[in-house]
């Protein structure tokens, strides 16, 4: 098939007890910038037992040109066989040229299978997407060998093109006024639904931390240089009510548990105010951060990448300058408040 029979752009829209998910709003971002390149339409596939049209109608406000829902009792909780075999069905029936999916447990489990019963290519952890303007190619930008360079790869032979997303690696789209679409709601043949896996029950993992939902985050790399020193990074938090984050090196070395952990190979966050101290900046944990709307950075090394992306950055000695933060703040007897970045 040639790939000139392909067009359009779909993000996989993930929904939970009918109502959709922010990941959902993250890929009409995405998807927006891509169809606004290729100037073609995007659509957003919803998989579900059936979602309220006023939910939908949302998709449609927020970017979407087209959403096509795929209903089906067994298609209420995720299982990947009967979700990638409807897939493939839509694949070959509307033949999309891109396909955008979060790295989400379902995301990062649904898409390999469909790629692979499609012999097309797919790219995981994508921190930047662009098309190639020469060719309209989609260009799936992530992190590669440990993270010390970024690898930008094509898949110029095969349709569709798919690629995952981290999760708040990109603002969610906000509705937009007057936006017109096509909703289309589609009844999956019964052999599409056979499973060889059976959902029993969902049990919420109860994290205490919630660093992905914290608007502050006060967060701790090498420079910290001993668990000891970590009281003072959260009696800072403490401060400003913020939650307390970690490098991996933090982590590696046992002085916070993995749920503090920011970065490609941790959690990926999005707060109003992130406040490094002893940050250095690798490549893997600015792919977890660099979306803070604020970022202050503290390193005693001025050549440190962590400025590189920082709204305010300060030189020095964290154990003479964050005692001295925490001494004003104090003074004041003020929660830090951040209402944008700068």
């Amino acid at each position: 098939m040639k790939n000139s029979e392909f067009s359009d752009i779909w993000i996989l829209a993930e929904q939970h007890n009918g109502k959709l998910l922010r990941i959902s709003y993250e890929l009409l971002t995405r998807g927006m910038a891509l169809a606004k390149k290729k100037s073609c339409k995007l659509c957003a596939i919803v998989f579900s037992s059936g979602v309220e049209n006023d939910e939908l109608e949302k998709l449609i406000a927020c970017g979407a040109d087209k959403v096509i829902s795929v209903e089906n009792p067994q298609l209420e909780h995720f299982l990947p066989e009967p979700y990638s075999a409807c897939m493939s069905d839509l694949i070959e029936k509307y033949k999309p040229e891109v396909i955008l999916a979060g790295a989400t447990s379902t995301g990062r489990t649904l898409m390999p299978y469909t790629a692979m019963r499609a012999c097309a290519g797919l790219t995981a952890d994508c921190t930047q997407l662009d098309i190639e303007s020469a060719t309209g190619n989609l260009l799936q930008t992530r992190p590669a060998i440990g993270g010390n360079i970024m690898a930008t790869i094509k898949t110029p032979d095969r349709r569709p093109q798919m690629a995952t997303v981290r999760p708040r690696s990109t603002k969610p789209s906000e509705p937009m006024k007057n936006r017109k679409g096509e909703i289309i709601r589609i009844k999956p043949n019964e052999k599409l639904m056979l499973s060889r896996v059976k959902y029993r029950g969902f049990i919420p993992l109860e994290e205490k931390h919630g660093i992905q939902d914290a608007e502050k985050v006060v967060l701790v790399g090498r420079g910290i240089k001993k668990a000891e020193n970590i009281a003072m990074a959260r009696e800072l938090a403490d401060c400003i009510g913020a939650s307390l984050g970690a490098t991996r090196d933090v982590v590696d070395r046992g002085w916070l548990s993995y749920p503090h952990q920011v970065g490609l190979s941790g959690k990926t966050i999005t707060p109003k105010l992130y406040i490094g101290l002893g940050v250095s900046g690798a490549i893997q944990h600015l792919a977890g951060m660099q979306t803070a709307e604020t970022i202050v950075a503290v390193n005693i090394d001025p050549e440190a990448q962590i400025f590189k992306v920082a709204d305010f950055g300060i030189v020095g000695d964290i154990f003479e300058i964050v005692p001295a933060m925490i001494r004003e703040i104090r003074a004041k007897s003020l929660p830090v408040s951040v209402t944008g970045s700068t």
